[in-house]
């Protein structure tokens, strides 16, 4: 109970002199404030596991011990941060004006405090909500982990078709060339032996000049042709080797295709799917009690009216100002929006500063005083010996 009195901010000393009563309001808020501590380092924990797990499958994703260590740290200095800052929004909470009922004025002055605990709620729910849903989100993950699988390798297989498209291209034009001279060389090898078999134009069979000639030509040619590889021969080894590299950056970019797809399982994309799996509905609601779980404490106290805890307190505070010299005149004045303010009176620092004031006073007469003395005893001196007071004038003069 001691603890729990801790975690709403309430004085250990004043709730054991307080009621019963007293005691277990306090015992109740500091136990929603330790409650919401708690679910904020078991959500923040399973967020940062998300964050940082290692990426992979949807569906096949075993626990990394590595990543479960890191988050249970985070986990804990989230809960305790968290729980700090319900801490101080529960105990800087007042009563109001000491009645169960809530008044405009008390929502405006509690309006930062209950945005603070909206936001926080809101960074809670969110990751409960995708483990709730866990089941569901790692199944349409997976789809959607599947289906950008199909677009990223899609869009490898047309890029590298196209880069393939330009070198065959390339070959194309030496293919051409070297085709046409081929087909040149047979044609002038088949007139040839035409030529020596048959004879042309009356002409008897063998060799005779006309053969003779075309098979110049074919040679010619054949030499040509291996003019033609030879100097071609860089150009097309480096075409084979970068057609070669070209299919190895294929395959090896279709096999990152699976690392890249499962790369698709961040915290955000979950949310995302949460939202599509649980409905605007179910989604809002989960928002909702996690919201009514943290503002709790803050209406509750505005709706708490006061009880012997309270004037306990006051007293306290009382004695205090007291003990200090500290005089608080209530409603004492207005400013100029005409609000009632406080006058706050200091009596030890009021004192403290007249007995300043008081002793520079003494020092300044005292300094005037002693100017004043001066001044007698250098005025005797000059009217005892005029000459002597105007030559240790004029060589003190001299000197500096």
């Amino acid at each position: 109970m001691r603890f729990l009195w801790k975690c709403a901010g309430g004085d250990r000393y004043l709730l054991e002199r307080a009621t019963y009563s007293d005691q277990i309001k306090y015992m109740c808020l500091g136990g929603i404030v330790f409650a919401t501590g708690g679910l904020a380092g078991i959500a923040g924990g399973y967020a940062f596991y998300t964050i940082f797990e290692p990426r992979g499958s949807a569906i096949d994703n075993p626990v990394d011990l590595q990543t479960l260590l890191i988050s249970l740290f985070f986990g804990v200095i989230w809960g305790l941060m968290i729980f700090n800052i319900d801490r101080f929004i529960v105990t800087s909470t007042g009563k109001g004006d000491g009645t169960e009922a809530i008044t405009i004025g008390e929502l405006k002055s509690a309006l930062p405090r209950i945005i603070m605990g909206a936001i926080i709620a809101m960074t809670i729910s969110k990751p409960v909500e995708i483990r709730m849903f866990k089941t569901e989100i790692d199944i349409k993950l997976r789809e959607k982990q599947l289906e950008q699988q199909a677009e990223y390798q899609a869009k490898v297989d047309k890029t590298y078709a196209d880069r393939e498209k330009l070198l065959v291209a390339d070959f194309g034009k030496i293919e051409t060339q070297r085709a046409d001279l081929l087909n040149r060389i047979k044609n002038y090898e088949l007139q040839y032996r035409k030529e020596t078999a048959e004879g042309l134009g009356g002409r008897g069979q063998g060799e005779g000049p006309v053969a003779r000639a075309l098979k110049a030509q074919q040679e010619k040619l054949e030499a040509e042709l291996a003019r033609f590889d030879q100097t071609n021969k860089a150009e097309l080894d480096e075409l084979n080797a970068k057609k070669k590299q070209l299919r190895l950056e294929k395959d090896n970019e279709r096999g990152n295709n699976e690392k890249i797809a499962n790369g698709l399982d961040g915290l955000l994309e979950r949310i995302k799917i949460a939202h599509e799996v649980a409905g605007f509905t179910i989604s809002l609601f989960i928002t909702l009690l996690f919201m009514a779980i943290e503002l709790t404490p803050i209406f509750f106290k505005l709706m708490l009216t006061k009880t012997t805890y309270d004037y306990l307190a006051e007293n306290r505070d009382e004695l205090i100002k007291a003990d200090y010299g500290i005089e608080v005149k209530y409603d004492y004045y207005k400013d100029k929006q005409g609000v009632e303010k406080h006058l706050t009176i200091n009596h030890e620092a009021e004192k403290l500063i007249f007995e300043k004031i008081k002793v520079t006073e003494i020092q300044k007469e005292l300094t005037e005083y002693a100017v004043m003395k001066y001044k007698e005893r250098e005025m005797k001196k000059i009217d005892e010996n005029l000459d002597h007071y105007i030559n240790s004038a004029q060589e003190n003069v001299q000197n500096n």
